[in-house]
């Protein structure tokens, strides 16, 4: 019967092909939209899956706790903190390593000595425990190893690149910052791109040297600590000891009240609260947005195919009488169309996987991740294409199937179906549920576009255009050489202006430490600390409201604050902070000399920091360079060459500013690509879906437009007769969709701190859009009917 239902679909497939090009059209787009979602979705799905602890894997983070509501979350922790844990906590954990971000330049020489291969690589100083956390295929060698100093493991790549091949790594060295040669001493597997530990090289953690190895207050987020929790213990029993843990180190003074949290393995990749040392974070809520998204993408084609199912209903009803008639069932009806639906979503599913695959390559770009439409590797990708074929015919060809298979025969054989046959009020609500969405997409595309703008074009503080961040060693024979590589740049013609510095004074790496202020007690709030010499306010083009900028020092000696600190600290009037004596960390103190004027030293999501600029030489990591635009190329080769020359035995490393601070909304920019795509994918599914209905209805009323034109209606009024419900719909769809997508938008806007003003005109204008494409897409095909030969609908009445 099957076979026998499919050839007959074939044939009505054929035999409409417009009408199943059409569909075949819109429901491929929809499916080859959703299968990209589902891919990049089960991607992100996948971070740090298959630990055989899994479940009970814990990194420890940092939460402080403000009275003025700005917290700070942070995924480093003191250092001395995994030692305390390992000790405090040994009844609930199994097992506590200590990890560290660093790195740095390796090099390795040939047989003769001669150097062979220089290179910057992250590094991970890393205790043997972690691999007892973290069951990772060993290749060579064993973790024990890595518990005396000057060993490492290297990942299967690394050392495949380091030493030609991964088997003959064992028992071969490298030397790293000029200072230790380290041993191999065993080789993993290479681990996942989707893990938040990207494992290349591993120092032994007693080869880590840190001046904060025993400070409490100072936390870095290059700093983590992993825990294994013991098999019949759950989580939440550590809420009590962990009370105890901090009352027992940290003091009631401390600025802020902080805490440490226990968080999931699994959430780590989710939590855009914290970071990791892969730097990928995908916050769960916009995972959830493209499930949104890929299911109104796929509701819409459905309508879609409903409302020409419909449309074509009538057209057909001549056959389901003939067929009634002759016996057959209406369960034999409806099996026979749903055949036919699921023979369109068969064909649509083929050329949605063609369509896939050629838009794989731009979503990998777009995404920065390496994600694969291989079902073989990945099956449950195959199985997910097969639930979305079922459940895209069963949506979409159950109600026409229901409607055509009813159809009386009497009426059906006499073409006396009626045009509300099917319940048109029904296929309305379709339409403005399909609008509806279409609306909601374009207000949501449109303010993402003016708040991505708003993001570029609003001040931060400074000027940020033009000035190259050169990376620059720290060791204490490279900060020898810190005033002849300025002089060399500053005498080529290309630079205005030159600064070593920490960070630039919009940065990722920001530091916070306790502070005092005039002889008082400890703030409540902790002090966002830059380092920077005295070229920093005119190379980044800061502007001082008080005092004077840095003399120069090599070491801490004064202060410039910025008017948030100020402000915290209640002096109305920013000349009465100069002279007044600042003490940082309970190590560094000195007289206030200048007042800078607020800059953005974070994202635009976050609020301006209290920020207190001092010299320091010894914690410089980067020297700015102010350009003159016109040059910039040249300068850059000229700054690499002379870098070269000051610092033979480094690499050099350098990036522009503003790209740096561009970057800093890459999922912005990402959603407002997605909603851009996706927006026009259901505009012009609805214009499918439009169309259709409108010829279901100039179908219908084909003798009612006949009969008017002999009574003397104009084209214009019978064009204006068919829009006006059209109209009526999209115009009732404007209205739903205006309070959800204001919840939508609100919502996103909240997460920055600083923000457009929610405007009445993103809602008109998508009023607009969507009003212009209804009349377009309707007049046409109105136009057509009201230009029909009258002769041919009446002559047979």
């Amino acid at each position: 019967m099957f076979k026998l239902n499919l050839k007959i679909a074939l044939r009505n497939l054929w035999k409409n092909k417009g009408y199943t090009l059409i569909n075949i059209l819109g429901l491929s787009i929809g499916m080859a939209s959703c299968i990209l979602i589902f891919i990049f979705i089960n991607y992100q799905m996948s971070y740090d899956k298959g630990y055989k602890n899994g479940n009970r894997i814990y990194r420890v983070v940092s939460e402080w706790k403000y009275a003025d509501g700005n917290d700070f979350y942070s995924q480093g922790v003191p250092r001395p903190l995994a030692p305390a844990v390992r000790n405090d906590f040994s009844q609930y954990l199994e097992k506590v390593s200590a990890i560290q971000g660093s790195g740095g330049i390796i090099k390795i020489n040939d047989a003769n000595g001669k150097e062979r291969l220089k290179t910057a690589e992250d590094v991970l100083y890393i205790e043997p425990d972690f691999f007892d956390i973290f069951d990772f295929k060993w290749l060579a060698g064993n973790a024990q190893a890595l518990k005396d100093p000057n060993t490492t493991v290297l990942s299967k790549k690394m050392a495949n690149r380091f030493f030609g091949n991964w088997q003959n790594a064992v028992g071969k060295s490298f030397n790293y910052q000029n200072d230790i040669n380290y041993k191999v001493v065993g080789v993993i597997d290479d681990v996942p791109e989707n893990s938040s530990n990207p494992l290349t090289i591993v120092l032994s953690y007693k080869n880590y040297k840190s001046k904060d190895l025993a400070n409490w207050g100072s936390v870095a987020s290059s700093s983590e600590c992993f825990v294994l929790l013991k098999k019949g213990f759950d989580i939440s029993s550590l809420d009590a000891p962990m009370s105890k843990f901090l009352a027992k180190y940290y003091t009631e003074k401390a600025p802020g009240k902080e805490s440490h949290v226990f968080q999931p393995l699994n959430q780590i990749h989710y939590d855009e609260r914290f970071g990791n040392f892969a730097g990928s974070i995908m916050p769960m809520k916009e995972l959830y947005g493209l499930m949104v998204i890929g299911a109104f993408l796929m509701l819409t084609a459905c309508i879609n195919f409903i409302n020409l199912a419909t449309a074509q209903s009538v057209s057909r009803s001549k056959e389901i009488g003939v067929r009634k008639v002759m016996g057959s069932m209406r369960k034999q009806l409806i099996a026979q169309f749903l055949t036919e639906t699921f023979a369109i979503s068969v064909l649509a599913l083929l050329i949605a996987c063609v369509l896939t695959e050629a838009a794989l390559p731009s979503m990998q770009n777009l995404f920065g991740a390496k994600i694969s439409f291989s079902i073989l590797q990945n099956p449950v990708i195959l199985v997910f294409m097969l639930v979305l074929t079922v459940v895209v015919a069963c949506l979409s060809g159950f109600y026409p199937a229901l409607v055509m298979s009813g159809f009386s025969p009497a009426l059906a054989i006499k073409n006396k179906i009626k045009a509300n046959t099917g319940g048109l009020g029904l296929r309305k609500v379709l339409v403005v549920v399909q609008f509806t969405i279409t609306v909601v997409l374009i207000i949501g595309t449109l303010v993402i576009i003016k708040q991505m703008q708003y993001l570029r074009e609003r001040p931060i503080g400074f000027n940020p255009s033009a000035i190259a961040m050169v990376d620059v060693p720290s060791d204490s024979i490279s900060t020898q050489r810190y005033d002849v590589l300025k002089q060399r740049i500053m005498q080529m013609p290309g630079v205005k202006s030159v600064s070593f510095c920490s960070a630039a004074p919009s940065s990722l790496n920001n530091n916070g430490t306790s502070f005092s202020y005039n002889g008082s007690k400890d703030a409540d709030f902790d002090l966002n600390t830059k380092m920077a010499d005295e070229n920093y306010f005119k190379t980044f083009g800061l502007e001082m409201v008080a005092g004077r900028t840095l003399s120069k020092s090599d070491t801490i000696k004064e202060f410039v604050v910025n008017e948030t600190l100020l402000k915290k600290l209640n002096v109305l009037n920013p000349n009465d902070a100069i002279g007044k004596i600042m003490r940082v960390s309970h190590n560094f103190s000195g007289p206030i000399v200048g007042v800078v004027k607020d800059f953005n030293n974070n994202t635009l999501r976050d609020a301006i920091s209290p920020i207190a600029i001092m010299s320091h030489k010894k914690t410089y990591t980067a020297i700015a360079v102010k350009m003159d635009s016109k040059s910039i190329m040249q300068t850059m080769k000229d700054i690499e060459k002379t870098w070269n020359s000051v610092y033979p035995e480094y690499v050099y490393g350098s990036s522009f500013l503003d790209d740096v601070i561009n970057n800093y909304y890459q999922s912005e920019k990402i959603m407002g690509i997605l909603f851009k795509v996706f927006a026009g994918v259901i505009i012009f599914i609805s214009f499918i879906g439009l169309f259709g209905l409108i010829s279901f209805v100039a179908t219908q009323r084909t003798k009612e437009v006949a009969i008017r034109k002999v009574l003397g209606a104009s084209t214009f009024e019978l064009v204006k007769m068919l829009n006006g419900s059209f109209l009526l719909m999209v115009f009732i769809a404007n209205l739903v969709a205006w309070p959800l997508a204001y919840l939508f938008v609100s919502k996103w806007l909240n997460g920055f701190a600083y923000r457009v003003d929610l405007s009445i005109w993103p809602f008109v204008l998508a009023m607009c859009i969507s009003m212009f494409i209804t009349l377009i897409t309707v007049s046409i095909r109105s136009y057509k009917a009201a230009r029909a030969n009258t002769i041919d609908a009446l002559k047979y009445e």
